[in-house]
């Protein structure tokens, strides 16, 4: 295997032997045969397209594939081996429109490209190909930037799939940037186009899911939620699908069973449709990499809906359920039937667990200032601004991590100045989203915007602020300060690149995928820069 595209890989160069996230050879090698595959998809499916030939079929493989292929998603050879016998038969039917169409000319060789259907075929085959064909640094580093942006923005589409949200647009990049990672004869030039075309793409991908998800669930409010556990049967959600924990919280209305949510689902319990629900009692644990020590020896089943999850210990592997397209194996599955789920394994696992014996410690935090709410507020915001009561905003946010060096988030929070808003999003919140950092004027000197999906808020409160000031959202007093961890942190990244959002700050480390030549042409063009101590980027922040 050979796998770089998460922030905490092998010796920050790259993992050879096994992953650090706990994926085997055999998963990396077969995700690759994957990705190839789909890149034989996306070189038909142009050609297709140009011809004016629909290839409609071949859209919800690509968000399924790229997605499967996400740190922390897909652990499980089998299942894995079962998308990509679907997706070579879906390549084959492309294929075949091709040829009708007697279309002509040179091919990429992924568009030849027969998988076989054996674990010991497939990783034969995985040993004769590349998923970046090309030998200079710069266009590897450079598709490699694009395809896990494209891995990125398809969890952001899957998600707005599976709430009945299409975008042709969208759907038709992954075609574009795929096949163009197959062609050989792309070059520097065009590799940076298409990541900047990408960005702006991932943006209307985000504002599909946002749509998605506030029409489906109303628009998030700002709630007090509890974080420990209540005395009684328990159901934990993890990952990041609100149509899951809906489905689960239907079924298991009136049976006594408490529903929390875990990790990126925390922003869920803002939303009206779901907050209705009286037994979904509050959030528990923290981030996805404390999973393991939060999910040993409790009495509660885990239902695990999208990424995040991590190799289950013995202690839970009983009671932990994977859904969609997050898998483990021997890790027991619900799968859905014509868009419903029946968790009826699951709930009865929690009922004979009986749950937490008593209340444990609470804590809180206040969630829910997604754009609807902040925005609302904005005539107030604007007024504490020009008042001096506002010096400054921070953006911290993005992935959480369990590699050292995440410590800073938590003191750059505890550091900003007190007439500092600070705005986030995604897990990496959750080093700081107990505090007590209080309010300016009643409002909360802390705004959680939500998951690292609802990264579209975040963006459209610096527009509207820059908007309000009459500026660019460079000329406004914020700073963002982003942690990374995986792909979607990586599209999110580029869209704000994209949107000529300038000196943003990255952390904990570099990623290995970018070379010194990309990163010094990102570098002098959008002013990126890694992070360095708490102290010294407060004080560079608050010379502005």
């Amino acid at each position: 295997m050979y796998c770089r595209q998460c922030e905490q890989t092998a010796k920050g160069t790259g993992c050879t032997v096994r992953g650090v996230c706990g994926k085997t050879g055999e998963a990396a090698d077969l995700q690759d045969i994957l990705i190839y595959t789909l890149e034989g998809i996306a070189v038909y499916a142009e050609q297709l397209k140009a011809s004016g030939i629909e290839t409609r079929e071949a859209d919800g493989i690509m968000k399924e594939g790229l997605f499967t292929t996400i740190t922390n998603v897909n652990f499980d050879p089998e299942r894995i081996i079962g998308l990509i016998v679907l997706a070579g038969k879906i390549k084959d039917s492309l294929k075949q429109k091709h040829d009708n169409a007697g279309l002509k000319g040179p091919l990429p060789a992924p568009a030849s490209f027969e998988p076989k259907n054996s674990v010991k075929d497939l990783l034969s085959q995985a040993a004769n190909i590349k998923r970046i064909p090309d030998s200079d640094e710069d266009i590897v580093s450079l598709k490699e930037i694009l395809l896990l942006g494209l891995k990125g923005m398809a969890a952001y589409a899957d998600h707005a799939h599976v709430l009945g949200f299409e975008d042709k647009e969208v759907d038709a990049f992954f075609h574009k940037g795929l096949s163009s990672i197959a062609d050989t004869s792309t070059s520097k030039e065009a590799l940076l186009s298409l990541i900047n075309e990408f960005g702006l793409v991932n943006f209307k991908c985000l504002e599909l899911l946002d749509k998605a998800n506030t029409t489906t669930f109303g628009h998030p409010e700002p709630t007090k939620v509890s974080v420990g556990p209540k005395k009684g049967p328990a159901i934990i959600v993890s990952g990041h699908d609100l149509l899951d924990l809906k489905q689960l919280l239907e079924q298991t209305e009136g049976k006594g069973i408490n529903i929390y949510t875990h990790g990126e689902m925390l922003p869920a319990l803002a939303y009206p449709e779901l907050k209705k629900f009286k037994h979904l009692a509050g959030h528990f644990g923290t981030a996805w990499q404390n999973q393991k020590k939060e999910f040993d020896d409790i009495p509660a089943a885990i239902l695990m809906t999208t990424n995040c999850i991590q190799e289950p210990l013995p202690s839970y592997k009983d009671r932990i359920f994977t859904t969609g397209l997050v898998a483990f194996p021997d890790v027991a599955h619900i799968p859905a039937q014509n868009g419903k789920k029946d968790f009826s394994e699951i709930i009865k696992k929690a009922l004979d667990l009986k749950g937490f014996e008593k209340d444990g410690e609470q804590k809180h935090t206040t969630i829910g200032f997604a754009r609807n709410s902040v925005m609302s507020a904005a005539g107030t915001v604007v007024k504490l601004v020009q008042d001096k009561k506002i010096r400054h905003f921070f953006l911290i946010g993005g992935c959480d991590g369990a590699k050292p060096g995440r410590n800073y988030y938590t003191e750059l929070a505890e550091k900003a100045p007190r007439d500092a808003v600070i705005l986030t999003l995604a897990c990496g919140k959750f080093r700081f989203n107990t505090l007590d950092l209080g309010d300016i004027e009643g409002l909360p000197r802390l705004l959680d915007c939500g998951q690292c999906n609802d990264s579209y808020s975040a963006i459209m409160i610096a527009l509207a602020l820059a908007e309000a000031f009459k500026c660019s959202v460079n000329k406004l007093p914020l700073t963002i300060i982003l942690s990374w961890y995986e792909q979607k942190a990586v599209c999110v990244l580029l869209t704000l690149l994209s949107l000529g959002i300038n000196n943003i700050k990255l952390g904990p480390t570099l990623p290995a995928f970018v070379s010194p030549n990309v990163l010094k042409v990102i570098s002098d063009n959008y002013g990126l820069k890694p992070i360095t101590t708490a102290d010294n980027d407060l004080a560079e922040a608050l010379k502005r």
